[in-house]
């Protein structure tokens, strides 16, 4: 077996909250976007708007999450590039991310009418739903090539523990969001719409930004195009890895996104009040596992420089710290959660009846915090170490397993019973992550 040369290094807490901390800010902002959009359109007190919103967010999370790769299988690569002391630190990897991105959004764009029928098919939006739908739609999909571009940059940030870049990044992305979302709601009025033109606006300021910065970091164009010797971008085995690795991941998204989905059409179907009320549970979901997605970001950095390094103690340090500090936070995120729901719910919706659900709901809503917990932080570990294979195969079967359980729950116990099967699905994730990497621990790396 071919070794590779090692370079130690140590794994202590504050090398993961170095990453962790401004990656959480950084993150906590996307579903901060989330609940400020639903509290701008919310408190117009018509819930077929909100779930015009509700659904037209969700359809571009599923969309966008067809290309989440060019984040995560760039992070991944560069992070590695790291640990193995390349000196171009992941250049060639999201120069590739970037040109791929931003076919795929031009791809996206071309077929965006087909796209809303599929999606109006398969989510069955009643009649005031759906012309919400569309025109949340047929504005935020200008967006999909830069927010291409975002995933791929944010990569190579994140790669390259570049984590406060990358948190500015963000913060301007979404402070432009909001503040641009609530103008345009409030101020001149465009509703649904409006919402999305804020959207469109923070991810082309945060491309454009990003860009330069890429740009910059390597002594501007002719020293970025001098790193790359003639050809090289255009290497075949590494654009069949990238090929494999995004094939593999392109799945894992769609079946975690589909999961999603399909828990948003039972909503749908159960009508308006049961949409908008498990769209504002979810959302406070993703307020806190964005967050913890703080402590994803740093195990995946970590983990992926301890095999760039051939370094199998600091992989060990970092898996270790990660779960610590990731339980500590989840158990504190859970009981805010629950303690601030009612105050937050309250603020999100004027909607008597859709505030009166969503309390009802609270309790096992909040639980969630403690029950996804370690799939968030095994997605980092596996993200770093490349492992495409097991965070496909391992999200397939659980989404299985969430749809069983879901078939058994839902027709006795309702609303109850599809949150019980999300309870089943975050375990089912956990634990196949954690028999995988327990096997494949000594294998990530080469004898020295």
């Amino acid at each position: 077996m071919t070794t590779r040369p090692q370079h130690p290094f140590d794994v202590r807490s504050k090398d993961v909250w170095s990453i962790a901390l401004p990656a959480s800010i950084a993150f906590i902002t996307e579903p901060m976007v989330g609940l400020v959009d639903i509290t701008v359109v919310g408190r117009l007190g018509d819930a077929a708007l909100l779930g015009g919103l509700v659904l037209g967010a969700l359809v571009f999370d599923v969309l966008f999450s067809l290309a989440y790769f060019l984040r995560i299988g760039t992070a991944g690569l560069v992070a590695q590039a790291v640990g193995a002391r390349d000196p171009r630190d992941g250049l060639l990897h999201v120069s590739r991310a970037l040109i791929l991105g931003i076919g795929i959004g031009g791809v996206m764009i071309t077929l965006a009418l087909p796209i809303l029928w599929a999606a109006e098919a398969l989510l069955a939006p009643q009649p005031g739903v759906a012309a919400a739908l569309a025109d949340y739609f047929f504005v935020r999909i200008w967006s999909a090539p830069f927010s291409l571009i975002n995933y791929a940059l944010l990569g190579w940030f994140y790669g390259r523990a570049a984590a406060r870049t990358g948190m500015l990044l963000q913060l301007v992305l979404h402070g432009i969001n909001i503040v641009c979302s609530i103008g345009l709601v409030y101020g001149l009025g465009w509703g649904v719409a409006g919402a999305a033109a804020g959207t469109l606006l923070g991810q082309i300021v945060a491309a454009l930004l990003g860009l330069v910065i890429l740009v910059r970091h390597y002594g501007g164009i002719a020293g970025l195009l001098s790193r790359m010797a003639p050809g090289e971008l255009g290497d075949a085995h590494a654009i069949q890895r990238m090929f494999g690795l995004s094939r593999d991941l392109m799945i894992r998204s769609m079946a975690l996104m589909g999961a999603y989905a399909w828990f948003a059409a039972q909503g749908s179907r159960m009508g308006e009040v049961s949409l908008a009320a498990n769209a504002v549970l979810l959302n406070l979901l993703m307020v806190v596992g964005f967050f913890l997605d703080g402590i994803a970001q740093a195990a995946e950095q970590l983990a992926g420089k301890a095999v760039g390094a051939n370094w199998l103690p600091a992989y060990d340090q970092a898996y270790r710290l990660s779960m610590i500090w990731g339980l500590i936070i989840a158990l504190g995120l859970g009981a805010f959660w629950y303690g601030g729901g009612p105050w937050v719910i309250g603020l999100m919706t004027t909607n008597e009846a859709v505030r009166a659900q969503a309390l009802a709901y609270l309790p096992i809503a909040a639980l969630c915090a403690l029950t996804f917990m370690p799939a968030f932080v095994y997605d980092g570990i596996l993200i770093g170490t490349t492992q495409n294979v097991v965070m496909r195969n391992g999200m397939v079967v659980s989404l299985a397993v969430f749809l069983g359980a879901a078939a058994l729950l839902q027709p006795a116990w309702g609303n109850w019973g599809l949150w019980a099967a999300l309870h089943c699905w975050f375990l089912a994730r956990g634990g196949i992550y954690w028999w995988a990497l327990e096997r494949r621990r000594a294998s990530l790396f080469s004898p020295a």
